[in-house]
């Protein structure tokens, strides 16, 4: 059983050497521990740092792309290692790396799939009042998108199972957390939750300049998962509304008709007019849910067979590592 823990960083080299030594050298279960350090574009001794401290495995970014994307590369490498089991942390020692036993124990038992740390956010003494209550606020909406009940929707410290980790596909270049607990979801994965305390605050954060400007980022993220995986639930819901508020202008036009001298006059041909766009619009919304429920059975599909593609892939892949001398 291999266990890769996974470690994106951007100049960290004054954090990295507590996170490298806080990690775990042996773990009840796990036959092999290693390192992957995703380098997203650093211009300080961040990589020789690492190596001086044993690191062996490095993907490297020649410049900075972005937390999302360094996940989703250093996803694709931990696998391509033969990851049985693959944890994130980060290179800001954020996260007490003692835990990741405890991270790791529910996928070891097979009760769960992915494993998320929630921080207690509410309990942080760092995080301001307006931060607390936009990390609740952003989480009760991804909860109530993608039906979970995850307390802390964006922690960066999680596990995967490898079979969790092929059938994840993140797109988005912001939020990966969000977007991958969406899918998680959707994929029916066992969500366990691990509670734990942070290390203390050795950094601001880089992910985001202000809180507007992550909600903005993230709530495009939640929107567009939104539409991949329920598409009939928005749209359908839209034409649901429209139709009613539509019906109601040509029902009082009906009625005008029927009572009034002079049914025809402008207030009314209003109405029929109002009455009338409302009801396209809601066949207009409900067709474009029809077309994107197909698209969502069509990306189901697609993701079955990139599946396939991975495990022929990844099976390959490893079979030449271990065959090399």
């Amino acid at each position: 059983m291999k266990l890769v823990i996974m470690i994106p960083c951007l100049n960290e080299e004054a954090t990295l050497p507590l996170v490298l030594k806080s990690i775990p050298k042996q773990i009840k279960g796990i036959d092999k521990i290693e390192t992957l350090i995703i380098d997203d574009g650093s211009s300080d001794k961040t990589r020789a740092v690492a190596k001086a401290l044993g690191v062996k495995h490095f993907l490297i970014h020649t410049t900075n792309q972005g937390l999302s994307r360094s996940f989703r590369h250093g996803l694709n490498r931990a696998l391509e290692m033969g990851a049985d089991i693959i944890v994130l942390t980060e290179g800001d020692n954020q996260y007490p790396q003692s835990k990741i036993p405890d991270l790791i124990k529910p996928i070891l038992n097979g009760t769960a799939d992915t494993v998320i740390a929630d921080r207690q956010t509410q309990t942080i003494a760092h995080f301001s009042r307006r931060k607390k209550f936009f990390q609740k606020l952003g989480t009760g909406v991804l909860n109530l998108a993608a039906g979970t009940n995850v307390p802390d929707a964006i922690s960066g410290f999680r596990a995967y199972s490898r079979t969790a980790a092929m059938q994840i596909n993140p797109i988005a270049d912001y939020s990966w957390a969000t977007e991958t607990t969406i899918q998680a979801a959707h994929k029916g994965h066992k969500i366990a939750i691990l509670p734990i305390k942070t290390n203390p605050m050795l950094r601001e954060s880089r992910q985001f300049k202000n809180s507007w400007q992550h909600i903005r980022r993230s709530s495009v993220t939640i929107v567009r998962a939104f539409i991949m995986y329920r598409p009939y639930a928005l749209f359908f819901s839209v034409s649901a509304l429209l139709l009613v508020v539509g019906l109601i202008p040509l029902i009082n036009f009906l009625v005008t008709d029927l009572t009034a001298t002079h049914p025809l006059g402008p207030h009314h041909l209003q109405s029929l007019i109002i009455g009338s766009m409302l009801i396209v619009g809601a066949f207009v919304s409900f067709t474009l849910g029809v077309i994107a429920d197909l698209i969502r059975i069509n990306r189901m599909l697609l993701e079955d067979l990139l599946e396939i593609s991975k495990k022929q892939s990844y099976t390959s892949k490893l079979a030449r590592l271990v065959k090399k001398p």
